[in-house]
């Protein structure tokens, strides 16, 4: 009865020290997963094991050391105490029914190795980790406490063990870090954004507006101006009056131009004109009311190109090159429409901008429209290349200016996250019209890749 009670009294013994051993394991998951965001929000609104947790995973690698450390010493006292209070008496045991007692002393430690590997498996390893994992900031929570005790209590060996492995680091060139990077880049927030949208949990409207928003810090002053040849202009020496005819096509501002198309002088807007009051707009010249404009370079981030509008209180600038030029001009409204997409007003002619789904399936698009626009409305990325348009991809497949008729098919890049059985998809782009010899209107069929259109692009003129 004794050899029993002692078998079932280290049975016990393991099972608290794996307890223990879970509990470390807890630590280690549970500040690894949890999302430092709610804490941080949790621990402003006064939740003090907020509070605790989220200093505690500010010094994740301090953290790491010290669970790791616990798990390592309750570990060693499972095979400490597991031999010779669990391997011992089953030997003992065995030995009473006749078996040698070697052969009885060999089996009982593989018996006792295997129960305590068992339940430090799955009841200090599993099980913490799953839990943790599963419910990060609860755990997290409720162990920041006692944690934080502990690492308070041992953190003189923690830092012991610690510096040992940063020498060894630094033995090998690599200079080790005290956090985790916790911040998802802006790639894996556009995968959280379609996969979050492909299964429902957020809406195509409001996935389209998150993902314009990642987009839109990469964006610069290029991408959203309005270019040149669509953009309408006032000589300085014209008189006003030629303002105002312009004025009544829904502009309300313009570029001022001295010698020549890149000789920006100023701009002159609608208020400008008002406050001439009853003077005679024929007599006035542009030049004489003209204001000085904002000027941007192409390569300016758009959220830049905003504050200098919001610097100056102004809501147009124009855009040059890098020759000194003028590329185009970019108003707040067009940076708007990067964000929330096309803004229509009194002044736009009807579906100007927009792209149309036809009778049978295909997109009829602007050709000015970007790349990145057709991706959201088609669900696939398109190639990358030396163009921003729709109309520019036509060009440069065509690798020549184009003409009505004409037309490309190209194949689309896989998905990283597509499955080998997914299809393989092809777009045919085929132009409808061509104004100032690019495309204004290009038709556009998605279709998925056949044998026949192995060739990565077929041109056809």
């Amino acid at each position: 009865m004794t050899i029993i009670l002692n078998i079932l009294l280290g049975a016990l013994v393991v099972f608290l020290i794996t307890v223990a051993t879970g509990y470390f394991v807890a630590q280690e998951f549970g500040y690894m997963a949890v999302d430092r965001s709610r804490l941080k929000a949790r621990a402003a609104a006064g939740d003090t094991g907020a509070s605790r947790a989220l200093s505690i995973t500010n010094r994740t690698s301090f953290m790491l050391s010290g669970a790791q450390l616990g798990i390592t010493v309750t570990g060693l006292l499972v095979g400490y105490v597991a031999e010779p209070m669990i391997g011992s008496g089953i030997g003992q045991l065995l030995g009473g029914v006749g078996v040698p007692q070697g052969v009885g002393v060999a089996l009982g430690t593989a018996l006792a190795l295997l129960f305590s590997t068992v339940v430090q498996m799955v009841f200090g390893e599993l099980f913490p980790k799953n839990l943790a994992i599963a419910r990060p900031e609860p755990v997290a929570r409720w162990l920041a406490l006692s944690t934080g005790i502990y690492l308070k209590a041992f953190g003189w060996l923690i830092w012991l063990f610690d510096q040992a492995a940063i020498l060894l680091l630094k033995a090998v060139r690599i200079e080790p870090v005290e956090d985790v990077q916790h911040a998802a880049t802006p790639r894996d927030l556009e995968r959280i954004v379609e996969e979050s949208r492909d299964s429902g949990d957020l809406p195509a409207e409001l996935s389209t507006l998150l993902d314009r928003t990642l987009d839109f810090y990469e964006r610069t002053a290029d991408h959203a101006m309005i270019p040149r040849p669509q953009v309408a202009s006032v000589e300085a020496d014209e008189p006003v009056s030629r303002v105002v005819e312009l004025m009544a096509t829904g502009h309300s501002r313009f570029p001022v131009l001295g010698n020549g198309v890149d000789d920006i002088i100023g701009v002159i807007c609608l208020r400008d004109v008002l406050a001439l009051g009853e003077r005679e707009l024929d007599t006035v010249q542009v030049s004489e009311i003209a204001r000085s404009a904002v000027m941007v370079p192409t390569s300016l981030p758009l959220a830049t190109v905003l504050a200098q509008l919001r610097e100056a209180d102004d809501e147009f600038a124009c855009v040059v090159d890098e020759y000194g030029g003028l590329a185009g001009v970019i108003t707040t409204e067009d940076i708007a429409e990067e964000l929330v997409g096309e803004i229509a007003d009194e002044h736009d002619p009807e579906d100007e901008g927009e792209a149309r789904v036809g009778d049978d399936g295909s997109w009829l698009l602007p050709g000015a429209i970007h790349v990145d626009e057709v991706e959201r409305l088609l669900g696939h990325d398109l190639p990358e290349g030396d163009y921003e348009t729709i109309g520019g991809l036509v060009i440069n497949r065509l690798r020549r200016l184009p003409a009505p008729g004409d037309h490309v098919t190209v194949d689309l890049p896989r998905h990283p996250g597509a499955h080998d059985a997914d299809p393989d998809h092809v777009i045919t782009l085929t132009v409808e019209n061509v104004d100032r010899h690019v495309p204004e209107t290009v038709r556009l069929e998605l279709n998925e890749a056949t044998t026949a259109s192995s060739v990565e692009e077929e041109v056809t003129a």
